[in-house]
């Protein structure tokens, strides 16, 4: 039996790969146990399937977003968690630990590390996070979102991956149609620029061939409905507060104006389509622009900072998709040349075979006195509740985004 652990979690792209991981581990190895560490703040406590392993929590705060103040809180929290996350660890037993960054990632880490179990951690932005900044100098290996990180790890080290998806994305070439699809995306919240700004931009191209999805997120549909109606176009505009199925809406589509975050832009690459980015500017690091600007360089979208996003200039850059079949092709075909869609199948062989290296080093002695740990006194009884963290159950499965 191979043991994983994966922590963190806290928002939609922590989870959601680290869900992909585990669904690949279970495709991979009938014989891997995987546990999962998160906090009770996190959508881990409900998003995770219940079948692909158990999840527990401890109680970290978050280290940034908060001021100097939160950071102190959040540091010295994390501190005083660590023996505890080390006893966690210690009674999981597991044979390498998989950190996708969040709240737990940084005490889970580090206490593997302080144990001697192989550590690994997911970057999926084109610019190293600030938890993972302080754990770079542990993990023996990164698996990474983009080419540009690669620089900042030993070779033997780093693996560009990209981020790991759940298996629904795949290529799709499209053939140019006469009715051209624009899909409008701003994340399960929506973004209000994108959500203010593109229906008039579009609303200039004067194209009666353009046919536009646009996800609104749940508390702007309204206002964007009454926007494409006051611009004539709402026998043109689907407009849905959210989207179930993305992968299927980026194949029915032949140009996206989305945000640029790492894991709407590794379903993009997947399925391969022009794209006309706006980063979100406020985005820790501003690693959304650093996300876009990649792509940009290798041809495979248009990136347009949210400063210079004027409807003037979304209509000429989204126009100029729109009225060139040539270029959209051209650079849809760049973006699928960045895409991995198998990335969650790639992370999770090679965690199985770090866990397979480390076990093969683990003396017979070692391997009892972690069995002792597990099911002795101080570690899991008999229903199997640790007595460390905090350990629940999951709730039914909620809506699981894309």
């Amino acid at each position: 039996m191979r043991r994983v652990l994966i922590a963190g979690g806290g928002t939609g792209g922590h989870v959601f790969p680290m869900i992909a991981v585990a669904e690949a581990l279970r495709v991979e190895a009938r014989d891997v146990e995987i546990t999962f560490v998160g906090t009770g703040r996190g959508i881990e406590t409900s998003a995770v399937p219940r079948e692909l392993g158990r999840l527990e929590l401890l109680d970290v705060l978050p280290l940034r977003g908060r001021g100097l103040a939160g950071l102190v809180r959040g540091a010295l929290r994390a501190l005083a968690i660590l023996p505890r996350a080390r006893e966690l660890v210690r009674t999981v037993g597991p044979d390498v630990v998989f950190s996708v960054g969040g709240y737990a990632a940084g005490p889970v880490t580090l206490a593997a590390w302080s144990l001697g179990i192989p550590v690994t951690m997911l970057e999926p932005n084109a610019v190293l996070g600030f938890t993972n900044k302080l754990l770079a100098p542990f993990v023996r290996r990164a698996y990474l979102g983009f080419p540009e990180t690669r620089g900042l790890f030993a070779a033997e080290r780093a693996m560009w991956t990209g981020v790991p998806l759940r298996k629904r994305f795949s290529p799709a070439p499209r053939d140019a149609e006469e009715r051209v699809v624009v899909l409008v995306m701003g994340g399960s919240q929506g973004a209000q620029k994108l959500n203010q700004d593109v229906p008039r931009a579009l609303a200039t191209l004067g194209d009666r061939s353009l046919s536009i999805v646009h996800q609104t997120g749940r508390d702007k549909f309204a206002e964007v409905v009454a926007l494409y109606r006051e611009l004539g176009l709402e026998d043109r505009a689907r407009v849905v507060p959210f989207i179930d199925d993305v992968a299927t809406e980026l194949a029915a589509s032949d140009v996206v104006v989305e945000r640029s975050g790492a894991g709407s832009l590794a379903e993009l690459c997947a399925v391969g389509r022009a794209a006309v980015l706006v980063p979100y500017p406020f985005a820790a690091d501003d690693h959304q622009r650093h996300n876009a600007e990649s792509l940009a360089r290798d041809g495979a979208a248009v990136s347009v900072r949210q400063a210079e996003a004027t409807v003037e200039r979304l209509s000429r850059e989204i126009g100029a998709l729109v009225g060139d079949a040539a270029l959209r092709c051209a650079m849809a075909e760049r973006a699928r040349g960045r895409g991995k869609p198998d990335a969650a199948m790639a992370v999770a062989r090679d965690l199985l075979a770090l866990a397979e290296g480390k076990r093969s080093l683990v003396s017979p002695t070692r391997e009892s006195r972690l069995a002792h740990e597990t099911d002795g006194e101080g570690g899991a009884g008999e229903a199997g509740e640790l007595r460390v963290g905090v350990s629940v159950p999951h709730r039914a499965k909620a809506e699981v985004l894309s």
